[in-house]
């Protein structure tokens, strides 16, 4: 239990979990792109169905690139967009599924009152450099939006949570993604501890 709800935490690399969220959580790793995250997510969420044991929240939790925001900042996520979808040739808004009721733009709940939130955009490349042009959300990751279809799929919600650990400088080898992570995990315990505190409020 965490708080008073039962939640389910989810993130993309052991390299992301470090010392200060492993006094506070054991998630499970779903690896990362869309594709693995959708998997991995639907297989937990599956079994947990089976066993009459989904959770009444889960949390995606983790790395985030950024132009806009400060980095080592954590924020939550309030609203996520699929970047790599685009069948505008066939008249669809960019951003849109096909034969999918789903905006180009999901809005996702902002639990922490008074903490800071951004617009995320999930797709299945490393955003670096120039690649940031022509992506109007305030982030970038590669999991989030398709953790929430799988959500969706099980009708269970989902809070994000994105700490900027890159985006200032464009990526050169993987340590300038690694380099503040040490940093990102501590603000991301804090940020858990604010949301532990909420969950431990009685519902209305």
């Amino acid at each position: 239990m965490w708080g008073e709800k039962s939640v389910l935490f989810l993130m993309a690399t052991e390299l992301e979990y470090g010392e200060h969220l492993k006094k506070l959580i054991k998630p499970h790793i779903i690896g990362v792109g869309p594709i693995e995250a959708a998997i991995n997510t639907t297989k937990i969420l599956s079994a947990m169905k089976n066993e009459n044991r989904l959770p009444d929240l889960v949390v995606s939790l983790g790395s985030s690139g950024s132009q806009k925001l400060k980095q080592t900042e954590v924020y939550q996520v309030s609203s996520v967009s699929w970047r790599d979808m685009d069948a505008t040739v066939l008249g669809v808004e960019k951003g849109v599924t096909p034969f999918v009721d789903l905006p180009a733009t999901v809005e996702m709940p902002t639990l922490i009152p008074d903490f800071p939130s951004a617009s995320l955009s999930t797709g299945g490349n490393v955003v670096s450099g120039d690649g940031y042009k022509n992506i109007k959300t305030d982030m970038v990751d590669m999991e989030t939006y398709a953790v929430l279809r799988s959500c969706q799929t099980f009708n269970v919600p989902l809070f994000g949570l994105r700490g900027i650990s890159d985006g200032q400088k464009e990526l050169e080898h993987a340590m300038d993604w690694r380099q503040y992570l040490h940093i990102v995990d501590e603000k991301l315990a804090n940020a858990l501890k604010l949301l532990d505190k909420v969950l431990e409020q009685p519902e209305k």
